[in-house]
């Protein structure tokens, strides 16, 4: 398994609390350990946007992939 398919399978794990708030996100890429994703719909202007990235998603992803460094939002 790659390591794009492990942040993939990863990011399934948190796509649900996004969508039942009425957001979601959308992988971009993986580049040097940081991870691009895009929020959307309710999540994609949401003023605790950053604070789901990095408390929320980012934090899952390095607890799952040591090779995640960060995750930064696409826009």
């Amino acid at each position: 398994m790659t390591l794009e398919d492990k942040v993939k399978d990863a990011l399934e794990i948190i796509r649900p609390q996004l969508q039942a708030d009425g957001g979601d996100l959308e992988y971009i890429k993986i580049e040097d350990g940081r991870v691009f994703v895009k929020l959307t719909g309710a999540c994609g202007n949401c003023p605790m946007a950053t604070m789901t990235l990095k408390q929320g998603v980012e934090r899952l992803l390095k607890d799952k992939i040591p090779e995640v460094t960060e995750v930064v939002q696409a826009f």
